[in-house]
């Protein structure tokens, strides 16, 4: 059964350049933020989780690529979010990749994105996120905050500009994402080879002290690279890791549809998945699960197979903020029911 979202609101939406339609629910989010329109409800004790030494009021969080430069922070924990992840955020501001640059596929209810990490550099944020944590508008919920490299930095200064970003805004986030993941910034993937991860986990984990340091991985990864990664994150510290980033396999999608740029939605769904299960199998890391959630059924093999957090974007997309309510609220019965049997 569609949602008055999907049968009504979604239709016209999609006759919009996706990217259009993004900016103005953004700046429409920003605005509810900032004039304390934004309903509050209370959360459901029996959904919160206990991760990384933060608290969470339910297990369902916003992924990072919706509000790059963290605007609509208030509005977005209002929709029922557990956590929102702000970002990508670089140290260098900068315009991202030549638009077009965000595509739609709807026949496979999914995304191709080549944004490019645009976004308005980590002072900005940091000086918008200082006047939100002085405002009486700070959820909460925990913040995150995802960086990324700067486009115009070498990757041989990786780990000075990912320094750069975490010193301007280690105050303002609850944990930080390290993105090394996105297909969309020209080199950076290599940053998951341990010769460059462990110097780059090893100096940023140093200056955050006491706050989660989480990973960020691509799906596109063999079975070695990932158990590389694992080995790299535990011996440097990291807290926990966020499985996956968009994919560059477009296989799943029809040939006439593909484009360059990350993949995310239903095609994504099945290597996430596998994904999250290699990494529970073979490490004790808390796992944020993302990719190609796209209903309450996804949602629930996700936890079923191990992810302590999980995270929508484009299941938000396409199913509209009703989702939300739909995964806690199955969530809940699921809960109820079993300590009824017990």
């Amino acid at each position: 059964m569609f949602s008055p979202y999907e049968s009504l609101l979604r239709p016209l939406l999609f006759c919009v350049d996706p990217e259009t339609v993004h900016e103005y629910a953004l700046h429409a989010l920003s605005v509810v933020s900032s004039i304390s329109l934004a309903p509050r409800s209370a959360p459901e004790p029996s959904l919160r989780r206990e991760v990384f030494g933060l608290t969470f009021p339910n297990p369902l969080g916003l992924a990072a690529g919706f509000d790059k430069n963290g605007i609509a922070i208030p509005a977005l924990a209002a929709l029922g979010f557990g956590s929102v992840e702000i970002g990508t955020v670089t140290a260098v501001a900068q315009p991202g990749n030549p638009k077009p640059r965000m595509f739609r596929v709807p026949e496979s209810e999914a995304i191709i994105n080549r944004l490019g990490f645009n976004n308005r550099g980590a002072a900005a944020m940091a000086e918008r996120l200082e006047i939100l944590r002085r405002s009486t508008q700070w959820p909460a919920i925990p913040v995150g905050i995802n960086i990324g490299k700067s486009r115009i930095v070498p990757l041989e200064n990786a780990v000075e500009d990912y320094l750069t970003s975490l010193r301007l805004l280690r105050e303002h986030g609850d944990y930080f994402v390290l993105n090394v993941s996105s297909p969309n910034t020209p080199g950076l993937r290599s940053l998951q080879d341990p010769a460059a991860l462990g110097p780059l986990c090893a100096t940023l984990r140093q200056e955050l002290a006491q706050k989660p340091l989480l990973l960020k991985i691509a799906p596109d990864l063999t079975w070695k690279e990932v158990d590389d990664i694992l080995a790299t994150a535990e011996s440097n510290g990291i807290s926990g890791l966020i499985a996956t980033n968009t994919t560059v396999d477009h296989s799943n999608i029809p040939a006439s549809l593909r484009t360059q740029g990350g993949l995310s939605g239903t095609p994504l769904r099945d290597r996430s998945y596998e994904i999250l299960k290699y990494i529970k199998t073979r490490s004790r890391f808390p796992v944020i699960s993302v990719g190609g959630i796209m209903n309450v059924t996804d949602a629930l093999a996700r936890f079923d197979a191990g992810a302590d957090l999980i995270q929508l974007y484009t299941g938000f997309i396409y199913r509209g903020p009703g989702l939300i309510a739909r995964i806690c609220r199955t969530l809940l019965e699921r809960q109820q029911g079993s300590n009824a049997l017990s």
